[in-house]
């Protein structure tokens, strides 16, 4: 109501055509109440404020002359720049008398978050007016923490200003300084070491960044290895030594040399003195040589053992192989000063051991091997031309090679070492291999009977050769059965001596005489049952007018008195003679 009585007052001076100070007299009479002290010498002209028929120019007029309100909306900071903008005066409402407060706010509800400064931890309890200085505006409130905390500053300002590099807002003696941004990074122990520890200024400029600087008085080695301790300790432990000699240096260290301590090698000032890496630069006093096989110790010695050798003696013209390589070196050096000049002959060593006493030579190694001395290696199937079978392999060597070796040609034939076991009188000459075999002398295998001109078959190749030869010439036996079967002659002769023709070797009661066959009279019927002296009854030599007809036999049968003739097989069989064949009348010739 009050707005629409001014707009139509003001429309009626407007059309009056009232003079300026009688215009400014009318809306002086019309405002509503006096302006804040800070805003009382506005008050003569309302110009300043308003702008006539135009509400929202209002905003713009208050931001002409609060300037930093202004610069805050526009860079979207501080409260005004965050808060959701609405008409100036909806929060700061003029005219409501000099004393007036407009710019009044409940603190409990206000969120300082919105502000450049948000509250964290122990801020959010302080008072206000401990940063808000009465008289003074909020927004000129000290940001920095010096400001509040300046009697806190132990470092007497030393540090600059950047309290919250180190500090946080939730305990001012707590520290969160990254040291890790610095020159020297906190690890291990370190990180858990008090500030004051090693910053002894509170201006933390004069703290060393040497180990030495804090730990001189635990250098146990008092300066001779130098400054740079990190080389070999690190910060988790002092006593522990992090050094990898392997990796850091060209000497890897092995063995005894890892357990040795340092200063047993390193004597003198490490960085000022090279140290020798020879061996003999520190076991000089451990070499039994003596220097005469050089400086080269690990060539034979490791680092495990110095009394160990580890020579690789296949490098050199003597191999060690066998029970050489578990020998001690001077067992074969007895002069520990010099290895050289070594026989590497086996008698050198084993004289005593050579049970041929010279006689086979100096080369042991073709018969005997390192592994056992009384072990032969000698093949000799593989070594010679002489291959050994039989008995010949269990035999001593000094059986046949009864010279020395390389020297005397041992003989191969059989007579040469078997002619007092030749039964035969060397008749049958020096090959006796041809009937004897090296298992056993006595024993005759090898000869084969069938080559000759009697094959044995049957029980004759079971005989025994004195059987059929009588004496060890073994010419004189005979060939003809009746000469060993004379005895054995049922027939006393009488059918010659080609016994074979019905006999055989299998078994001398048994024949196999092929009647039909070999002659001309087959035997049928009784005839196959007869024995064969029941028709021959003289010599064999005689045999051959032997009668075939049945007259011959069985005249004495004959019934007819010959009245039939003598075809009786015309009527008879010979199965029997009384038989007639069937077909046959009685006394019917035909």
């Amino acid at each position: 109501m009050a707005d629409a009585r001014a707009l139509l007052i003001a429309a009626l001076l407007a059309l009056l055509g009232m003079a300026a100070p009688a215009h400014a007299q009318l809306e002086g009479a019309l405002m509503p109440g006096k302006l804040i002290a800070g805003h009382a010498k506005l008050e003569a002209d309302c110009a300043n404020c308003h702008v006539r028929f135009d509400k929202r120019a209002q905003d713009r007029l208050c931001l002409d002359c609060h300037k930093p309100v202004a610069e805050d909306i526009k860079r979207h900071e501080g409260m005004h720049g965050r808060i959701k903008l609405d008409t100036c005066r909806s929060c700061h409402t003029e005219h409501k008398g000099r004393d007036v407060n407009i710019a009044a706010f409940d603190e409990r509800k206000f969120d300082h978050d919105a502000t450049d400064f948000a509250l964290r931890e122990a801020h959010r309890v302080v008072k206000c007016g401990s940063c808000h200085v009465a008289g003074r505006k909020f927004r000129d409130a000290p940001r920095e923490c010096v400001a509040c905390h300046r009697k806190d500053d132990k470092h007497k300002g030393s540090l600059g200003p950047a309290c919250a590099s180190c500090h946080g807002e939730a305990n001012w003696k707590d520290i969160r300084f990254d040291h890790d941004t610095t020159r020297f990074k906190l690890l291990d122990k370190h990180a858990k070491a008090a500030c004051t520890a090693c910053h002894k200024s509170a201006d933390f400029k004069s703290a060393p960044l040497t180990c030495i600087g804090c730990h001189k008085a635990d250098d146990k080695h008092k300066g001779r290895f130098g400054e740079k301790c990190e080389s070999c300790h690190g910060a988790a432990d002092w006593k522990r030594s992090t050094f990898n000699h392997d990796t850091a240096t060209k000497y890897a260290l092995r063995f005894k040399h890892r357990s040795a301590k340092c200063e047993a090698c390193h004597t003198g000032f490490i960085y000022r003195e090279k140290l020798e890496t020879t061996c003999a630069s520190c076991h000089k006093k451990d070499d039994k040589h003596r220097g005469t096989l050089g400086p080269l110790c690990g060539d034979c010695h490791t680092e495990q053992s110095w009394d160990k050798a580890k020579f690789d003696h296949s490098k050199t013209h003597f191999p060690l192989t066998g029970k050489h390589a578990d020998a001690e070196c001077k067992a074969c050096h007895k002069d520990n000063s010099s290895f050289k000049d070594t026989p590497r002959a086996c008698l050198a060593c084993h004289r005593k051991d050579d049970t041929h006493k010279g006689r086979y030579g100096e080369k042991c190694e073709t018969c005997h091997n390192d592994t056992s001395w009384k072990k032969i290696l000698f093949d000799h199937d593989r070594d010679t031309k002489y291959l050994l079978r039989g008995a010949h392999k269990t035999t001593g060597c000094q059986k046949c090679h009864t010279g020395t070796l390389y020297v005397d040609k041992t003989p191969v034939t059989c007579m040469a070492c078997h002619r007092k076991d030749d039964k035969h009188l060397g008749q049958l000459g020096e090959k006796c291999d041809a009937c004897h075999v090296e298992d056993n002398w006595k024993r005759i295998v090898r000869f084969d009977h069938n080559q000759t001109k009697f094959p044995l078959l049957g029980r004759h190749a079971l005989a025994d050769c004195k059987a059929c030869h009588a004496t060890p010439a073994f010419k004189d036996a005979k060939s003809d059965c009746l000469s060993c079967h004379g005895k054995d002659d049922v027939h006393r002769r009488q059918l010659g001596a080609k016994c074979e023709a019905c006999h055989n070797a299998r078994d001398w009661k048994a024949w196999d005489f092929d009647h039909t066959r070999k002659t001309r009279y087959p035997l049928d019927g009784s005839h196959a049952k007869l024995r064969c002296e029941s028709c021959h009854r003289v010599p064999a030599r005689d045999d051959l007018r032997l009668p075939m007809t049945c007259a011959a036999c069985h005249e004495k049968d004959d019934v007819h008195e010959g009245k039939f003739g003598r075809l009786c097989e015309r009527c008879h069989t010979t199965d029997k003679f009384i038989r007639i064949k069937p077909g046959m009348g009685r006394g019917v010739i035909q």
